[in-house]
């Protein structure tokens, strides 16, 4: 069983954060709210979401899980004002999923989750530096290097206390700094490791500008990014493979 109420905005919020990443799903039904993990098919980058029970106006279930497309619930959300409220309820003899905004109804079939690919499990990682910044500061940093390269490098220098990223391309650099004073905190500890600006623009699109988020780094070593969304009722961590240098 599962019968929930949700704003437009936390939903498109919730299915943004994962979508970015994957096409499709499974969705754990939990008694104190949703939980998804996933992994892209390369194995690159991985999302692990909650979302709180509480960030729901009413939200009823009894456990379970459920397999969804993506793009097709994003597609329904986004007919919804951001301020609407979104009924969700599922059909469990048909394994459908009963939508309605406003008036409008929407039956959605569900994909059976055996055939969504493995959750990954997500490393318990001790990395030495952690920066906490605003989004739009990711943001900015991503946009000034995908001008450059396809791939950029996120660094601490723990001698002088500050976070930089470097993008180097066949003819032009992108270098940005940003010392404890911009930056909300800064953890200084021997970090440096390059990324595919691919995913990091990818996950940049789900990450609200006013967010604070958290950047896990290490030397050569996956980077962690936490957040959270739905005024604070719902966490994000996306974590994203280095790529290896070539000497």
């Amino acid at each position: 069983m599962f019968n929930a109420i949700v704003s437009a905005d936390t939903l498109q919020a919730t299915l943004d954060s994962v979508s970015v990443l994957v096409e499709e799903c499974k969705i754990h039904l939990e008694e104190d709210g949703l939980e998804i993990r996933a992994v892209d098919p390369a194995n690159v980058g991985m999302v692990d979401l909650s979302l709180s029970a509480s960030a729901f106006e009413s939200y009823e279930t009894d456990g379970g899980l459920i397999g969804v497309n993506l793009s097709r619930l994003e597609d329904i959300a986004g007919m919804a004002d951001a301020d609407q409220l979104i009924h969700l309820e599922l059909d469990e003899e048909t394994r459908k999923l009963h939508i309605a905004i406003d008036g409008l109804e929407y039956t959605l079939a569900l994909i059976n989750p055996d055939s969504i690919r493995q959750e990954p499990d997500l490393p318990d990682l001790d990395l030495p530096a952690q920066i906490v910044l605003e989004g739009r500061d990711i943001d900015r940093a991503v946009k000034a290097s995908d001008m450059v390269s396809d791939h950029i490098e996120l660094g601490v220098d723990d001698t002088d206390d500050l976070f930089y990223v470097d993008a180097e391309g066949d003819t032009d650099d992108v270098h940005l700094e940003l010392t404890a004073e911009d930056l909300i905190d800064l953890t200084a500890g021997p970090a440096s490791s390059l990324f595919s600006l691919d995913y990091l623009k990818d996950m940049n699109k789900a990450i609200p500008s006013d967010a604070e988020v958290t950047v896990d780094l290490g030397e050569e070593f996956p980077v962690k990014l936490h957040f959270e969304i739905a005024e604070g009722q719902g966490q994000v961590t996306y974590m994203l493979a280095p790529r290896v240098q070539s000497d």
